[in-house]
């Protein structure tokens, strides 16, 4: 009480404008917390508007579900910023919103790709993990890490998402060890590649100025029938948000597809390949767009809900 008049005092603020946020170990519970100390009814008061009370029944049923995870599920996060995970936090909510849906606790390990490399058998750490999830980047540090890391999910069928760059290096991936296209890379990482599945977008080519010139925000996905991703999201058009410069080669889509790669996702127009998985495993799907930007607490996003239920199913006998 002493900080808030204090505060009050030199905010130069009514006291009664003064409220309290702590720690919590669940950040949807802020919310409730402001509500009870009467910061909506302040706001409004201030506003001139009426004082109608909100239904938090929805809510509070939201955080109670991230209380009641009585499970855990283990995912390695694999990537190149992982010293910071905030790096990565609409990821890592949205493993948290599919956690809570599902109720199981998503327990995340942070691996530096580049430690796959230095050391190849460390590889094999991922054995130990109910999921494996390669993310977003740029640049070519710790890029055959990030491959490593896709091979051994694939070879041994343990539940994988990719997320944009995620998607490129698994397409990469594929190529190399089921296509045998010794040397295929993205042009962003070798620009001499003597395969370059993954090549900058026709429209970015003379491109210079790199700020805000990506293919960027929400656009229109077609989902192709009898597919996982199809299921999942239980519709056959979604829109996703964006933000890449470069997409799967169509030069060598038939060679892909034709070796078991699923282009089960294409663009409005057809001309690029969305989301990609692979029959016949228990959960290897991979996005170029970010679907973690549209999940929501009560509403996970879709490929993370299946992903984290994969998981799930795995940790319980699929390991």
């Amino acid at each position: 009480e002493s900080a808030k008049r204090k505060i009050a005092l030199f905010g130069n603020v009514p006291y009664n404008a003064v409220f309290t946020s702590y720690t919590v170990d669940c950040i949807y519970e802020v919310p409730l917390i402001l509500d009870e100390q009467g910061m909506g009814s302040y706001i409004m008061r201030r506003l001139g508007l009426k004082d109608v009370k909100p239904d938090w029944s929805e809510w509070r049923g939201i955080v109670d579900s991230f209380r009641k995870c009585d499970r855990k599920v283990k995912v390695a996060m694999c990537g190149k910023y992982t010293m910071l995970a905030d790096s990565y936090i609409s990821i890592n909510e949205a493993l948290k919103h599919a956690g809570a849906k599902l109720g199981v606790h998503v327990d995340l390990d942070w691996i530096e790709t580049e430690s796959f490399e230095s050391d190849p058998s460390m590889v094999n750490s991922l054995a130990n993990y109910d999921g494996i999830m390669v993310l977003p980047g740029f640049g070519a540090r710790g890029t055959e890490g990030k491959i490593r890391a896709i091979q051994f999910a694939r070879e041994n069928d343990i539940p994988f998402l990719g997320i944009c760059f995620g998607f490129q290096m698994a397409v990469v991936e594929f190529a190399r060890n089921v296509l045998g296209l010794n040397g295929a890379n993205s042009t962003e990482v070798d620009p001499n590649t003597p395969h370059p599945v993954i090549d900058i977008l026709p429209e970015q080519r003379g491109v210079d100025v790199k700020g805000g010139t990506m293919r960027l925000g929400a656009h229109k996905i077609i989902l192709k029938d009898n597919t996982l991703v199809r299921t999942l999201y239980g519709c056959s058009v979604v829109s996703e948000r964006h933000r890449h410069r470069y997409e799967v080669n169509p030069k060598y889509w038939d060679a892909l597809e034709s070796s078991g790669l699923v282009f089960s996702g294409l663009s409005e127009d057809g001309r690029r390949v969305e989301f990609i998985e692979i029959r016949g495993m228990k959960f290897f799907l991979a996005s170029q767009s970010h679907p973690e930007f549209n999940s929501r607490p009560g509403r996970p996003s879709p490929p993370y809900l299946g992903f984290v239920e994969a998981a799930m199913k795995y940790s319980e006998g699929g390991g």
